[in-house]
Formats: structure tokens, sequence, C-alpha cells
């Protein structure tokens, strides 16, 4: 109990000092830089097209190469798709949830139901960017 105490002691303050603020001369004395400096280049990064704009939506390249160039029916049915397959995934597990015993040996836990799952924030996603489409007139 001993061990357990003290190593909650020491999560509790490493936690807290994580939050403290720095002093100015102990971010002067910590300057110092054992890696070589190298000349900033120009990188793909560095490159990166702006995805801030000005209105009530973005434009469609904040979707990225391939959904910007989807229509927003196309992403409506994507969208609405994934949502009946989640919908699809929680019934089937609130069925078998269902069974004598199911909860005790985890029987109606399975794999594809939490695969399915994932549809939920799929639909969200393909939702928002068919409503970007649209606002864009594609």
């Amino acid at each position: 109990m001993a061990k357990l105490s003290l190593l909650l002691l020491a999560a509790i303050v490493a936690i807290s000092t994580a939050f403290a603020p720095v002093s100015q001369s102990a971010t002067r004395m910590n300057r110092v830089s054992f890696t070589p400096k190298v000349e900033e280049t120009t990188t793909s990064l560095a490159m990166a097209e702006d995805m801030t704009w000005e209105g009530e939506y973005p434009p469609s390249k904040v979707l990225g190469p391939i959904m910007s160039k989807m229509p927003s029916g196309v992403l409506a049915i994507v969208s609405m798709a994934s949502l009946g397959v989640c919908v699809y995934s929680c019934v089937q597990s609130g069925l078998l949830l269902r069974e004598p015993g199911a909860i005790e040996d985890g029987s109606w836990v399975k794999w594809y139901y939490i695969v399915e799952g994932l549809g939920g924030p799929l639909a969200w996603g393909t939702h928002v960017a068919s409503w970007i489409q649209r606002k864009n007139g594609m």
C-alpha cells in the first residue's frame, strides 16, 4: 500500500508541475541547444495552402483532393449508407445483449459490430462534406 501511495503522489506532483507557469529566468537558462542549426528551406509543409475562409462555409478545397471533387449527392448517399450500417450494428448488438448470460461472458461484443459502429462518425463527416459541397454549388 505504501508503494501505491508513493506512486500516486509522484503522479500528482508530475501532473501538477506540467501546468505550472515557467519563470523567465528558467527559460533563459534552458536555451542551450546541442543540435546543429539548419537553415530553413521551403518544403511541401511550408508551402501548404491557407485553409482559412471568410463567410458562412469553407471552400471545397478543405475536403481534400478526393472529396473536393465529389458532388454533394454522392456524399449524401455515402452518409446515409454509413448511418444505416451504424444503426444496424447498434440494433444487432442490442439484440445480442438481451440473450441470457451475454453480459457475464461478453458474447454480445462482436468485432464486426464494432467496425460497423464506425459508420456513425463517417456518416457525420460525409454529411458535413455534402453540406459544404452543396453550399459551393457542386
